[in-house]
């Protein structure tokens, strides 16, 4: 049994060498810390300037490649829009799509936005990223790409964009995000919802509702996401509140 010791000033020292309770204080500080960072990310600009699209894609697509100029395309055709552009802040299709961004107005650069993890063989946000946010942790960088964004799109992709995609839909469907369009572009991501359709629907094992798997949009080509996006920042401008 180990003797108790007497701590001169206040009565509930935790010492360090008490490992058990210097856990309890620990996971109970960090429990408190995500309460505060829940409740001050519920604070939102009463007007927002620009409307912001997040594309998730690849890291690992060249810059010569077909889908690379394709998503090019498609943000410097958002961008014309009006609308901002966000990404990971990497290679690949983030590159693409920040360039894209950049090409049509490189002064603007609170419209090409890059955010960024940590990670040791992408020590910089590629050279179109305007404004770049860095974070630690994929947990705090996606809680982020959620309170920004206005709409996301998703191009080709692997894993990294498949957590992505997962997050939006699954907040989506719990209506922690409401009214945010989630456009996905292409064969790959069409046949991801169908193989989700064949799966979780199954009348004697339903994972899903019918309702849940319609979240999505997909679509064959850029222009039908632009579209979207369209109509949907229209009706954004028409509820954010007039400045005096």
């Amino acid at each position: 049994m180990t003797d108790s010791i007497q701590m001169p000033g206040r009565t509930d020292v935790v010492l360090l060498s008490d490992e058990d309770n210097v856990s309890k204080v620990l996971v109970a500080a960090v429990s408190n810390l995500w309460e505060a960072v829940n409740e001050l990310t519920r604070l939102r600009r009463t007007h927002k300037e620009h409307y912001l699209v997040t594309i998730f894609g690849s890291a690992r697509i060249e810059h010569d490649s077909e889908a690379y100029y394709c998503v090019k395309e498609l943000a410097a055709d958002l961008t014309r829009l009006g609308c901002g552009i966000i990404t990971g802040g990497g290679p690949g299709l983030m590159q693409a799509a920040n360039e894209g961004a950049a090409s049509v107005d490189a002064t603007a650069v609170e419209r090409s936005i890059g955010i960024r993890i940590d990670l040791p063989f992408e020590p910089n946000a590629n050279p179109f990223v305007g404004k770049a946010y860095q974070h630690k942790t994929f947990f705090s960088r996606l809680h982020h790409f959620m309170i920004m964004s206005d709409a996301f799109i998703v191009v080709p992709g692997g894993v990294g964009t498949l957590l992505e995609l997962s997050m939006v839909w699954q907040l989506l469907q719990v209506r922690k995000l409401y009214d945010t369009p989630l456009i996905l572009i292409g064969p790959m991501w069409k046949e991801l919802v169908s193989w989700a359709r064949k799966w979780m629907l199954q009348d004697d094992l339903e994972l899903a509702k019918p309702v849940d798997l319609d979240i999505p949009t997909c679509v064959e080509h850029n222009s039908d996401a632009v579209e979207i996006i369209r109509l949907h920042r229209e009706k954004w401008l028409k509820a954010q509140p007039q400045m005096k």
